[in-house]
Formats: C-alpha cells, structure tokens, sequence
C-alpha cells in the first residue's frame, strides 16, 4: 500500500541530505564538546558551527542562541526564566497557544501566583490587538506576552512586528513560539522587536529531540537543567552534537529554498482547496487557513459538514496521515482546544481534519487523498 504524508505540522521526514550529514558526524565526531582535547574541540567547533549558521539566518548574534531538546524545553526554559529570573509578574497570552506555552503558564501560576491575562482572540484565531493594549495599559507589573507566531492547527498568522512593538511602548517583554515558522518564513530578529523565540528542528526535515531558543543579549539565564556549565550556563548536559549539525543542516537548506517552496507548497495547498470545494458540500475551513495571505502555507484546517467519528482511523487505513489537531494532544478525548475556542459547539462536533504540507508532496498525492475521501463521506 502506498502511503501519503500529510502530518508535517506534527513533524517532517528527514530529508537525505540530513541524513547523510548526520551519519557522517557519528563517525567522525564524537568528542565531548566541554573536552579540551581535539576529539572535543572538533565536537565543540562544529556545534559552533551550526550555531554562527543559525544566527546568521535570523540576523543575532550567535551568542544569543542556546540549544535545547526541542521546542517545548526552550518555551519552558523562557517562560519560567522571565518569572524566576527577570521579575515578570503577568503574563499575557491567549487560549489557543501550544500546551508546551499554556501548561507552564498554568505551572508558574501554580508556584508563584502569578497574573495571567488573556487577549481575546476572533472567530480566525486572529488575536485582538486592541484588547491586547488594553491589557498592557491595565498592569503596573513587569509584562512578558506570549503568543505564537503560526498557530500549529489552523495556521493563523500573527504580526509580531506590530506585537513587538506594542511591547515595546509599553515596556514589556515578548516571547513568542515560532517553531511552526522557523526555516519556512524569512525570519529578520534586527527588524523584528522580540526577545524570546524558540525553534524545533523536526518541523524543518532536521533530527527529532533537538532546538533552540532565542534570548536577547542582556537577559541573564537561569537554567532549568543542572549539573554543567554548557550553552553558556543556560542549559546542562553534554550537547546533542550529531542532532545540532542535522538541524543546522536542514535550517540551510530551508533557509535558502525558502521562496521556491513557499510557492510549491501553497500551490499544492490552493490545488487542495479548489479540490474539496469541487468536490463536497459544505466544506469548511477553520480560521483563515483557506486564505493565502492570512495563514500559513503548510497547514489548512478542514470542516466537513457532519461529525465523521471513524474520519482519521480510515484515513489511516488507507495509508493516509493527517491530523485532528495537535499531534501532542491526540490522545485526548477533549477535542482541539484551539477549535473549542474559536467555533460554536455545533461546528466544534464537526468532524476536522488539519492536512499540513512539504515540499515532498504532489498534487497526485492530493488527487488520492479526494478520491478516498469521496469513498469515507
């Protein structure tokens, strides 16, 4: 049976090119980098290396990069350092934020009563940028804002040049998860306000298990991890070396593709879009996932008209792999949280399914996926 992907939101096959540059570190370095000895400098070069390659790319200074397990360790490494080190008392946010963002704001609340504020958000996911300064103006605490740049399950977009700038006026820090962003938009940190991103090198065809945050020169790091001074005392334990060279790896190729995929992959995407609505009645798409200039190019959010309980298990049937939502919440039986939010309870019992896209997807993959979809519904 041939199989499709369509899950790349959840995470990206590693590309060969990945592959080959991983395989060829294990066999060559594999000094401990906080070795003085040349097996651990070759170790440590290349992970600097791979760092100069990241901040050159985002337009920072390479020290300003720090390595993590992935995307969820560097939102709680920022978010518990700016409570614990940088005096935040409030922490703006929304409710359709990454469980990697909510649950360590919850946790924090839990340990040091912090003030959470939510900014409202719309129909599309769309935060509300006026309700947001009404929130900066109606505290006298130290503020960091936390919100998404590219929401995992609808794709919504946000401005966060506005963002940061409305930080900015109203001197409050700004942190946003960005790992659905990363290596697939032009990414500029000197022409975007911000103090705080993270990355997550399995969303761009990189390795699992390995990231990276971004925090702004003059922010000192409390780390969450103890027993060594590694990535400038931020993070302890001998870095993932082999992993860190596969993403700086794929971060290039990304990187340097980015224009000639975007176009692909949105084509692909607009060719879906005309498919189902060629196809089937009362086809829905949540937030502005249907709308190029308001969403992401990899991600579209299907409604269809009626609860289809058996949708994803015969999708997977038939050697298709699409989503309900977040993959890290798919054994839930709560349903999307994000979908809970921002629909109706009668749209929210629909059936959806988020179909996200790479580059190594074609329109006959789509063509099959319509065809077992006319059979499902």
């Amino acid at each position: 049976m041939n199989t499709i992907y369509f899950d790349n939101a959840a995470t990206t096959p590693i590309i060969p090119e990945v592959i080959s540059v991983v395989t060829e570190s294990m066999g060559t370095i594999y000094g401990n980098p906080s070795s003085t000895h040349k097996f651990g400098r070759t170790a440590k070069s290349a992970v600097e290396t791979v760092r100069k390659t990241i901040a050159k790319y985002l337009n920072v200074s390479s020290s300003e990069i720090i390595f993590t397990a992935g995307g969820s360790e560097a939102d709680n490494l920022i978010l518990r350092n700016a409570v614990v080190n940088l005096g935040v008392e409030t922490i703006i946010s929304s409710k359709i934020e990454h469980h990697a963002v909510l649950h360590t704001i919850a946790q924090l609340k839990k340990e040091f009563g912090i003030q959470v504020l939510e900014v409202n958000v719309d129909e599309f996911g769309v935060v509300d940028y006026s309700h947001l300064v009404h929130l900066l103006a109606s505290t006298d605490t130290k503020v960091l804002v936390s919100l998404m740049y590219i929401n995992n399950e609808i794709g919504t977009l946000l401005d966060l040049k506005k963002v940061g700038h409305l930080c900015e006026q109203h001197g409050a820090l700004f942190h946003s998860d960005t790992v659905q962003g990363v290596a697939h938009f032009k990414m500029d940190l000197k022409e975007t306000p911000i103090d705080f991103m993270v990355a997550s090198g399995h969303k761009f065809h990189g390795p699992k298990g390995v990231g990276f945050a971004y925090i702004k020169k003059g922010f000192g790091i409390a780390p969450i991890l103890h027993g060594g001074e590694q990535e400038k005392g931020a993070r302890a334990g001998t870095e993932n070396v082999h992993a860190i060279i596969g993403m700086g790896k794929a971060l290039a190729l990304g990187c340097e593709e980015i224009e000639e995929e975007t176009s692909y992959i949105q084509s692909l995407k607009d060719y879906f879009i005309q498919e189902l609505n060629v196809n089937f009645e009362g086809i829905a798409f949540n937030g502005n996932s249907d709308d190029a200039s308001k969403t992401s190019h990899i991600i579209l959010s299907v409604r269809f008209p009626k609860n289809y309980a058996m949708m994803l298990f015969n999708l997977d049937l038939k050697g298709i792999a699409a989503s309900g939502g977040s993959a890290c919440q798919s054994g839930s039986n709560k349903g999307s949280h994000v979908l809970n939010t921002i629909l109706s309870a009668e749209d929210a019992d629909k059936t959806s399914v988020r179909f996200s896209f790479s580059k190594l997807n074609t329109k006959e993959e789509i063509d099959t996926v319509i065809d077992v979809l006319k059979g499902i519904i």
